[in-house]
């Protein structure tokens, strides 16, 4: 630390007036001091390519040399206390300005201990739980010396086949930006500067998650209104939420790529929403500017780039490359690289570094803090809020304490990694709890609770492939499991997906059970009933079959450490399901990109006299399971739906008040989902838009009145411009349980 502390000493002196100008101050003082070298050098991330604590290997000089120039401003996949610690004493004692290093991580859904996946984490409709949770996946990541995650991932998906549709909150752009407010809260607290937080990245600017066909990294056509009412919304939120920082994508948008398009960055983030945090690339997106097509060579990429406002270059090497012979040629204005530098130095600044680059170095905090007993046991109330029950006949859930003997089947049955997800970060392999061992800790000594698999998780074999001939052993163990569900009381049969079947480059052009799952189910329903079907996959999948016969079906995501015991909690009633669907269900994968909140058409409705209407000759146009959806053990009546006013002006609002009764037996949680269709505006709006929930308990016989706002906010729209307008006209307003079962009121706009 050879420069720095007399360096921070000199810029502190000099600092006077409020804390914003001290910084300003800082900020601009130190950029003063440094060579263009040093400057791009700010915006070069790299990732790692040894093991910190020990030599680097020759291989890897280059990246020794660049950190000890400080040509390197952030470092990826550096976890850990020991680790962050050397790489931070390699910049700070032999660079010229010692400006220490932000590490960055992909901690999606937990650092070592894994929360449910984020799609899962959403169907709680909790924001206050999700900031909870956010807040200490914060506590654990911080803990291990990293300062940075790329998440939250707020792409609205509307397509089950795209794989990344796990990372994100789901279809629906007021759900996703109310959760997404909750995680940069929970990540970000209060203050940068407090040691438990971490800086969020708010992903992927944007429409990332339209590709074409669902499939990964692929071609992106969109249309302006969506793009604002659908797209735009969430990051928004989070902007004026405070995010730290902002990824661009992989995809083109009408044939310009992402990470080029200076509307996005510098018009939009950066000039209308005031964004003053700095936007980093995704790995490699500048160099693809030039495999898109949209470049000539890497260094045009470069400037295509920085002209664009992608401040900082992940794992491209352009900047670091090009950008100062890119303003020495004078193609690139020094001032477009010195405003990406400063706001790369302020979040340093905020986040403590230049006081102490070692503030989050604590070995004894890391013991103590990563895995405790606190956050597993959040990690466990937070997946049992995410799981939705789908189905119920006959309330054979939840199951009863009287029962003698379960089977435990089924190729996840027993898995004690698959629940862990994708994106798992450092979490520790095979150290989930599984729904076999879960079920055993719920119930007594007196009760029978065996384990067969069934059949092995194929990941390759479509489920309609009946034929497919199993080996001697397969055999065995499909004839195992039937012997078991012949002999037991009830079948809890665990089927899904592999967790590495969802995430980024698992796109997936069928989304129905794979293998022998249910060529499994059909056999063991034909020898006991009470089939209760556990569910585990990171999307949406369709599973019609199982609909039209499972008695019981419990969607449960994959839900992190904790999985076991939360699933036994919620199948022996210790706790109601109370989460409901963040994204359609589709019958089959024909009906994707499937979503509530279409636009109606020129021909919506059948006719009886001809098939010239919008429509599928081979299946219903219906989903399997709708947005919102989500039964309980116990059962909520909606009444006395009223609005105070069946008139308003562009400048009043209207208030809308519904009562809501517990007529079950049971205490339970209930999403009280609000929306909304104007029904004749310049531009046609969605048939139903959500704009407000609350997430209520009531005890058995309990009744509650919710009162609702709707003003310009809620009832107007982003027009292809961009620009915000709220039209008179007619309106309707829906209150229910899910997007299909509402309440109906209308009112006039004057």
């Amino acid at each position: 630390m050879k420069n720095l502390s007399f360096i921070i000493l000199v810029l502190l002196v000099s600092c006077t007036g409020s804390h914003q100008s001290k910084e300003d101050q800082f900020v601009q003082n130190l950029l003063s001091q440094m060579t263009l070298e040093e400057k791009v050098g700010q915006l070069n991330q790299r990732t790692s390519q040894w093991e910190m604590t020990g030599p680097a290997p020759e291989s890897s000089s280059d990246l020794l040399e660049d950190l000890k120039k400080g040509n390197v401003g952030s470092m990826l996949n550096v976890a850990g206390v020991a680790e962050t610690y050397e790489a931070q004493k390699i910049v700070v004692e032999n660079s010229r300005l010692g400006i220490p290093l932000l590490f960055a991580y992909d901690v999606i859904h937990g650092y070592q201990t894994m929360m449910p996946i984020p799609l899962g984490e959403s169907a709680s409709w909790n924001p206050q739980l999700v900031e909870e949770s956010a807040k200490a996946i914060a506590e654990e990541t911080a803990a291990a010396g990293v300062h940075w995650t790329f998440a939250p991932m707020i792409d609205v998906g509307r397509d089950a086949r795209w794989g990344r549709v796990m990372e994100g909150a789901g279809e629906d752009p007021f759900l996703t930006s109310a959760l997404a407010v909750a995680r940069v809260k929970g990540f970000q607290g209060n203050d940068l500067e407090e040691t438990n937080t971490i800086a969020a990245c708010a992903k992927h600017f944007a429409a990332y998650a339209f590709a074409e066909a669902g499939r990964e990294y692929n071609t992106v056509e969109i249309g302006d209104e969506t793009l604002h009412n659908i797209v735009f919304p969430p990051f928004k939120a989070t902007t004026e939420a405070g995010v730290a920082t902002v990824m661009n994508a992989f995809n083109t948008i009408q044939g310009l790529p992402a990470t080029a398009n200076s509307y996005l960055q510098r018009d939009l983030l950066k000039g209308q929403w005031n964004f003053d945090g700095f936007v980093v690339s995704d790995w490699n997106s500048i160099g693809e500017i030039q495999t898109h097509g949209a470049a000539s060579d890497l260094k045009e990429a470069a400037e295509r780039a920085i002209k664009a406002g992608s401040d900082m270059d992940m794992e491209a090497s352009a900047y670091v490359k090009y950008l100062a012979e890119l303003v020495e040629q004078r193609r690139v204005d020094e001032a477009l690289v010195d405003d990406a530098v400063r706001r790369v130095l302020h979040l340093k600044y905020r986040m403590g570094l230049f006081r102490d680059p070692f503030r989050y170095c604590n070995e004894v905090k890391e013991k103590e803090v990563i895995g405790s007993q606190a956050i597993h046991e959040l990690s466990r109330k937070v997946a049992r809020e995410s799981m939705v029950l789908l189905k119920n006949e006959e309330q054979l859930l939840p199951l009863s304490k009287d029962v003698k003997s379960i089977a435990v089947i089924g190729p996840l049955a027993n898995d004690k990694d698959v629940p862990l997800g994708s994106w798992r970060a450092k979490a520790i392999t095979n150290s989930a709890v599984s729904v076999f061992e879960g079920i055993q800790n719920a119930v007594s000594a007196d009760v029978s609770v065996q384990y067969s698999k069934g059949c092995n998780l194929a990941i390759n074999e479509r489920s309609f492939y009946t034929e497919l001939t199993l080996s001697e052993t397969e055999q065995a163990d499909f004839n195992d499991a039937l012997d078991l569900a012949k002999n037991s009381e009830v079948v809890v049969l665990v089927i899904g997906e592999d967790c590495f079947q969802s995430g980024e480059g698992r796109s997936q052009t069928d989304i129905t059970l794979k293998g022998q799952q249910l060529n499994l189910f059909q056999a063991i329903y034909e020898v006991n009933k009470n089939v209760v079907v556990v569910l585990m996959n990171g999307r949406p999948v369709a599973i019609p079959e199982l609909a039209q016969k499972a008695p019981a079906i419990l969607e449960t995501w994959f839900a992190g450490n904790q999985a076991g015991h939360a699933i036994a909690d919620v199948l022996f009633g210790a706790y109601n399901p109370s989460g409901k669907l963040p994204m359609t269900f589709p019958r089959n994968v024909g009906q994707c990109p499937i979503y509530y909140n279409h636009k109606n058409t020129g021909r919506p409705n059948k006719s009886d006299e001809h098939v010239f209407w919008s429509h599928y000759t081979d299946s219903p146009n219906s989903p399997l399971y709708p947005f919102g959806y989500g039964l309980s053990y116990t059962t909520f009546e909606y009444s006395d739906l009223k609005l105070n006013k069946n008139e308003m002006t562009t400048l009043d609002s209207v208030m809308v008040s519904v009562k809501v009764k517990n007529i079950g037996e049971r205490i339970g949680e209930e999403v009280v989902q609000l929306y909304i269709r104007d029904l004749a505006a310049t531009y046609a709006r969605p048939v139903l838009e959500l704009k407000g929930f609350e997430k209520i308990e009531l005890k058995a016989g309990e009744e509650k009145v919710l009162t609702f706002s709707l003003s310009a906010k809620e009832l107007g729209y982003y027009l292809p411009n961009g620009s915000f307008q709220f039209e008179k006209g007619a309106f309707k307003v829906f209150v229910g349980t899910n997007s299909q079962e509402l309440l109906e009121a209308s009112f006039i706009v004057r």
